[in-house]
């Protein structure tokens, strides 16, 4: 059971890390730094920054606390995809996990090759922090799975999961 979760779930991860690394080349290549296209006027923009930190610029140039907290993210992604692929189970749990594991991977990508992550979407109208695609695999995976562990699946299905 577990070998033919691995193949499709490699393949996806694949893809959504290309995905993400896409976008950032594209970004790289196409503007200047702190350079900004408006997309929706006020709204919305592309705008390009290099993120040494996190959300709201906390942990600045502290490169190891991340690379720390992305490797263990992904041994805890890892047991847990492998303990629901035994159970034939939990799909929904195992793409949560893939986009999750992609984001990590997307983030752990440019903070090795460059000391900091590419950023580029802004909404500028609530001024959030700037992001990017691997931050939407992340956000999205934990958001939608804390919704199910509290919502959908029960205690007795925590065993089997986590």
């Amino acid at each position: 059971m577990i070998a033919g979760n691995i193949l499709p779930a490699i393949i996806s991860i694949i893809i959504l890390v290309l995905t993400d690394q896409l976008t950032k080349f594209f970004i790289v290549n196409k503007l200047k730094l702190d350079e900004s296209i408006p997309v929706i006027d006020g709204v919305f923009e592309i705008r390009y920054i290099r993120n040494a930190g996190a959300a709201w610029g906390v942990f600045q140039n502290k490169q190891i606390i991340f690379y720390l907290i992305t490797v263990v993210a992904l041994f805890i992604c890892i047991y847990s995809f492998i303990k629901c692929a035994k159970t034939g189970k939990y799909l929904d749990i195992k793409v949560l996990i893939i986009m999750i594991m992609s984001g990590a991977i997307g983030n752990f990508i440019d903070r090795l090759r460059f000391k900091y992550v590419i950023d580029f979407l802004y909404f500028k109208l609530i001024n959030f922090p700037i992001f990017n695609v691997a931050d939407c695999y992340i956000t999205i995976g934990v958001f939608v799975l804390l919704f199910l562990m509290i919502f959908k699946y029960k205690e007795e299905d925590y065993n089997a999961i986590i």
